[in-house]
Order: C-alpha cells, then sequence, then structure tokens
C-alpha cells in the first residue's frame, strides 16, 4: 500500500484513535446489523412485498455506512489521500480488506434501497424502469450476498482496531464477535425506532414482534462476549491486569458501568419487564428502551477505544 496512507500513525504513544472512530464503528454496527435482521426477517418470513422494516433497513444501512464513512476519513492523518487505498490494495492490510469490502457492500445498500423504494423511484425517475427491471431479475441471491457482506462489515468494525498488538483490550479475538452481536442489537434498535416513526408500523405488528423476541438473546449474548472479555484480560497476565484497570478506574469505568451497563442493559430491562404489562407497552417506553440501546452500543464502542488506548502496556 502507498506509504502516504498510515492507518496506524499516532500508536506509539497516546490516543491514536479519537471519537470519530467510535462514531463509524457504531454507524458501521447499525448499518450491518439492521440490514442482517431484516433481510433474516424476510427469508424467514418469505416476504414478497416491501414491509416497513424492510424500508427503514434501507434507509437506515446506506445512510449510515455513508456517514460513517465520512467519520473514518475524517480521521485520518491525510483523509485528502484516501483515494489511493481504492486503487493501490494490500490485502495483507485489514484496513485495506475492509476498504474492498465496503467498496462492494456501499453499492449493495443502494440497490436494497431501490428495491424498497421501487415504486415511489420509478413514479419519480420513469426512465431508470428498465434498469429497476433488470436488478429485479437478482433480487434474491443479491440480497443474499448483501447479508454476507453486512456481516463482514460488522465484524470488521471488530477486527479494524484488534490488529493493535500492544493494546491487550482490543488485541483480542471476542472483540469481532462483540461487535457483530452488538451490531445487532443497535439493529433492532434502529429497525424499530424508523419502521415506527417513518412508516407507521405498529409496535404489536409481526416483523415488531419478531425483533423484540430476538433483542433479549441478543443482549445475552452481547453481555456473554462482554464477561468473556473481561475474564481473558483477568488471566491474561500482566499486560491483562493493566488493561482490566480501564474497568475499575477513571472516567472510561464510569462510560462503562453506566453508559454500557447501566443505560444500555439494565434500563431497558427494567422497562420492559419491571413496570408493569401495561406501562411496558407504553410509547414512551418504547422509545426510551430503542434509545437506550442506542446509547449503550455508542458508549461500549467509546469505551473499547478509548480505555483499550489509555490502559496498555
Amino acid at each position: 500500500m502507498n506509504e502516504s496512507i498510515n492507518f496506524t500513525v499516532g500508536f506509539t504513544e497516546g490516543i491514536g484513535w479519537h471519537w470519530p472512530i467510535a462514531v463509524y464503528l457504531l454507524l458501521a454496527g447499525i448499518s450491518g446489523g439492521a440490514l442482517i435482521l431484516a433481510l433474516a426477517i424476510r427469508f424467514y418470513k418469505k416476504q414478497t412485498e416491501n414491509t416497513a422494516v424492510y424500508k427503514s433497513s434501507a434507509l437506515i444501512s446506506c445512510s449510515t455506512i455513508m456517514l460513517g464513512m465520512v467519520f473514518l476519513v475524517a480521521d485520518l492523518e491525510k483523509p485528502f489521500v484516501f483515494w489511493k487505498i481504492l486503487i493501490n490494495y494490500n490485502f495483507s492490510s485489514v484496513m485495506s480488506i475492509g476498504v474492498a469490502a465496503i467498496s462492494v457492500y456501499i453499492p449493495l445498500t443502494c440497490v436494497i434501497v431501490i428495491y424498497a423504494f421501487e415504486k415511489e423511484i420509478k413514479s419519480l425517475f420513469g426512465f431508470l424502469s428498465p434498469i429497476i427491471d433488470l436488478l429485479k431479475i437478482v433480487r434474491s441471491p443479491l440480497e443474499g450476498v448483501t447479508v454476507f457482506f453486512a456481516v463482514i462489515i460488522c465484524a470488521y468494525t471488530g477486527f479494524l482496531i484488534s490488529i493493535l498488538v500492544r493494546f491487550p483490550m482490543l488485541n483480542t479475538a471476542i472483540l469481532p464477535a462483540l461487535f457483530v452481536v452488538s451490531g445487532l442489537s443497535v439493529g433492532v434498535a434502529s429497525l424499530s425506532l424508523v419502521s415506527h416513526k417513518l412508516f407507521k408500523e405498529d409496535m404489536h405488528s409481526g416483523d415488531m414482534k419478531i425483533l423484540h423476541k430476538v433483542e433479549w438473546p441478543i443482549m445475552f449474548v452481547e453481555v456473554m462476549f462482554l464477561s468473556m472479555l473481561y475474564v481473558g484480560l483477568l488471566v491474561g497476565g500482566a499486560s491483562g491486569h493493566v488493561a482490566i484497570e480501564g474497568f475499575h478506574s477513571g472516567v472510561w469505568a464510569n462510560v462503562f458501568w453506566f453508559g454500557v451497563v447501566g443505560i444500555g442493559f439494565i434500563l431497558p430491562l427494567v422497562l420492559n419487564f419491571a413496570l408493569g404489562k401495561k406501562m411496558s407497552n407504553s410509547l414512551a417506553v418504547f422509545y426510551t428502551s430503542g434509545l437506550s440501546s442506542l446509547v449503550g452500543v455508542f458508549c461500549l464502542r467509546l469505551f473499547i477505544v478509548y480505555a483499550g488506548q489509555i490502559f496498555s502496556v
């Protein structure tokens, strides 16, 4: 790869990656998680119509990954030469592999938007009808490919920061799996909120019930992976003991326990199971629970990025 593009500059000491990377990690997770869930529902129920959840996933996945790329490029040392990585691939580089995947994934999300809003696009841009009709021929296999790349995008965000060897909290194989699961978590929240707000989907519709049912197993797996990360650091020798202090001291420990655990995990559980059936079905609880999941996962990304770099050998 061209040497003018250095994605690890600044890691010799101090903080090399800042909050824009955490925002990118969140947005990429939302994009991939929302698409995986919506297309899984579509395949499972053998849907042929463009449902509110499907339309929501199209808008969410395309907009968030594009916005995420803005944050990713803006955080580079030389953002205006980013285009060089698009023509100089080095498949021994995780960043280069990720950019290659994103280069395929973004056009796929645009095609999903075309599928989701076929009627609207044809009515506004009739000259595109032949192209849309051609794309419809390969719709099912293309949606399958999109799910595959959505999983890659979610996992890649974890691989991206796990390559930094001198940061024990980051350099672990658990991180990609954790980022996939937390991406699904914010995917549930964003799909539920956007489907209801923009497309007036009933909170108790079939698709929304599926999202609500998978929300809790996803949260359980997320907690399990976080526990594995903690235990891995606990038994990881001197370097692990340094990194585990990120959970116990300083501002980022507060972000983890109050943001990730308190807002992200405990608050949704209390709102949905401890307030009674009538209260848990209210619109206020619906939106508060969804937003708390988004805040919790963002706090997780911030914690991983900052505590992972600060508490290192």
